[in-house]
């Protein structure tokens, strides 16, 4: 597709792309090598911005050779461009080349002590060097600056999960939902820390954000099986009388149901696609016959 198209064409998607954040690094890639690299001078200023992004995605594409060639001319009419830098450190990153990495975050934290994205790449490289302990210090030290940023709780808690730290997990889950209280996914995975967690405390929390998971998103079944699971121990184990396993039977019961109609309508659904293809089938092989 690339090939057919205009410089004015590429141009047009490559800032398509930077508006909506969109991430197509392959076709970025493409519509580099077989349209853009020779046609830089026809960008004007924009060439900068195009330069910037044509890296980035080099670097998802293992393209090292283009992300070279974007980075020294970004050099040459940026020199001691932060910016530049990042892009620098980040192929480092993607050669597996940590060392210099770093030097090149602390370079740019030394200029802007501030740099959000360079203490967030000292986290990854730590995290990439399997050194989980030292990167969830650095990423706690990170959100005493930088408490708003939902992503960085987001990543917090899956590198307390992978050392199976529940609580700390839990705590970042809570902060998460507290900030978006109606992504159901978070309810999700708090009930899932939860429910792992085990203990009839936890299965209430868990049976009660399973709960609010399914309400915000009537068709996340993760949610319902865990409403199902949850409300089904509760209600053997529970111990708080024969009112409270009613309750719990209900939730579950509920939930049991709303799965089954989910797959049988999926199956439904299914099997329709596949009767519509076997006659569409049926009908080619009975004009091939009748030719």
């Amino acid at each position: 597709m690339a090939q057919q198209m205009s410089v004015e064409e590429a141009r047009t998607i490559l800032k398509k792309f930077r508006d909506e954040q969109t991430r197509d690094s392959d076709l970025v890639v493409n519509i580099w090598d077989t349209v853009i690299m020779d046609s830089c001078a026809k960008l004007g200023d924009e060439v900068w911005l195009v330069y910037e992004q044509v890296c980035a995605a080099s670097l998802d594409c293992q393209r090292y050779d283009i992300a070279e060639q974007c980075i020294q001319q970004l050099n040459e009419k940026f020199p001691n461009s932060i910016r530049v830098a990042r892009l620098q450190g980040m192929l480092h990153e993607a050669r597996e080349e940590y060392s210099e990495a770093e030097d090149e975050y602390k370079s740019i934290l030394e200029k802007d002590e501030t740099n959000m994205y360079a203490r967030k790449r000292q986290v990854a490289i730590l995290k990439a060097r399997q050194k989980i302990s030292e990167a969830i210090q650095k990423l706690n030290e990170y959100l005493k600056s930088f408490m708003t940023d939902y992503e960085a709780w987001n990543e917090l808690c899956d590198l307390y999960l992978s050392q199976h730290d529940y609580n700390n997990a839990a705590f970042c889950l809570e902060e998460l939902i507290m900030s978006n209280p109606h992504n159901h996914l978070f309810h999700q995975k708090y009930a899932e820390i939860r429910y792992t967690q085990g203990g009839n405390e936890n299965m209430e929390l868990a049976r009660t954000y399973f709960s609010q998971a399914v309400k915000l998103n009537p068709n996340n079944l993760r949610a319902l099986n865990g409403l199902l699971l949850s409300a089904s121990y509760l209600a053997v184990s529970s111990g708080k009388g024969a009112k409270d396993k009613q309750v719990n039977l209900k939730y579950a019961t509920w939930a049991k149901e709303q799965i089954q109609t989910k797959y049988e309508k999926q199956q439904a659904e299914s099997q329709f696609k596949e009767t519509k293809v076997t006659d569409c089938m049926e009908k080619l092989l009975e004009s091939l016959q009748s030719n």
